[in-house]
């Protein structure tokens, strides 16, 4: 009877702790606004349903330069025709608003290697970060599959600045892949075959650790651009949506110069806000749908968010 009585005891504490745990928990989501006119958005503009529940909007609060990281993962497999982008590419990341985290990679064999031989996370010197710039080797498929480098970056995000207890301080993230975006393992590339279980898995990743996907569509050595190219648009689009980005393109080869991407991927940064709401706790995600009432704004968000998410300190 005493071992019924205790079994029964830790029943019920399993339980509480349990409903403890899928109570209200506070949960911040990464949201582009982006608006034909410059705009302050506030709460009271958006509105938000989890799990298809209507949810009130704690706050909404601005992504300052120094809130910010950017992880630039750069496809090791790109044709040597890209160095025509490089300059750009330098003057892009020694512009990036002072106090934004940089990290520059290059995407090999299921992974992501960091460009600086010195440092393997972020740093605000945006300028040595750029001096460590490289062409890619250009060696067809060396990246295995980009979506093989994107999961396991997201899941060992690197390291920054912790605050004065040495715990990491939470941050905005964005990762800008520059690929052909095609998953090699995925069998065919042909327009009939756009479902991969790599690319999903990747969506997941990017979706549990807060990560915005934006990319940038470039060739690959070894690959055509015509079905191939389409095929990699097709996913590298999935992944933007489902993470509240974008992905840029012109046609299936690459476009004459990045810059007008890199224009819009700095207005998106400045762009985006720190919603924050209550969801139901536990470890599964939760899906989150947010519109606004603001004129001629287009609003990007992730389609699902991990409960607990912080993406700013002092919440």
């Amino acid at each position: 009877m005493k071992r019924l009585a205790i079994t029964a005891a830790l029943l019920a504490l399993t339980s509480l702790a349990n409903a403890q745990q899928e109570g209200p928990t506070p949960t911040q989501a990464a949201v582009s606004l982006q608006s034909k006119s410059p705009t302050s958005a506030a709460a009271k503009d958006l509105s938000i349903k989890v799990n298809n529940r209507e949810t009130p909007l704690t706050s909404l609060t601005h992504v300052q330069p120094t809130g910010a990281q950017v992880a630039i993962l750069i496809d090791d497999g790109l044709r040597s025709s890209i160095g025509r982008q490089l300059p750009d590419l330098k003057k892009f990341i020694a512009t990036l608003p002072t106090g934004t985290d940089v990290f520059v990679g290059y995407m090999q064999n299921g992974r992501v290697v960091p460009a600086s031989k010195s440092s393997e996370g972020f740093s605000a010197d945006h300028a040595a970060v750029a001096s460590e710039l490289r062409l890619p080797f250009g060696s067809p498929g060396i990246s295995a599959s980009p979506y093989f480098c994107l999961s396991d970056f997201v899941k060992k995000w690197p390291s920054s600045h912790s605050d004065d207890a040495g715990a990491p301080t939470p941050k905005t993230r964005f990762v800008l892949m520059i690929t052909n975006g095609v998953d090699p393992y995925n069998g065919s590339t042909s327009p009939a075959n756009q479902s991969s279980p790599y690319v999903d898995s990747a969506i997941v990743d990017a979706q549990r650790a807060a990560v915005a996907v934006y990319s940038i569509y470039a060739t690959n050595a070894g690959f055509d651009s015509g079905t191939t190219g389409f095929s990699g648009q097709s996913y590298l689009s999935q992944i933007a949506s489902a993470t509240g980005a974008a992905s840029y393109y012109i046609g299936t080869g690459n476009a004459v110069s990045f810059l007008p991407f890199f224009k819009q991927f700095n207005r998106a940064v400045a762009e985006t806000y720190i919603a924050t709401f209550d969801a139901p706790g536990g470890k599964d995600l939760v899906r989150i749908k947010l519109s606004s009432t603001l004129p001629g704004t287009k609003l990007h968000a992730p389609e699902q968010v991990r409960p607990g998410t912080l993406l700013a300190p002092n919440l």
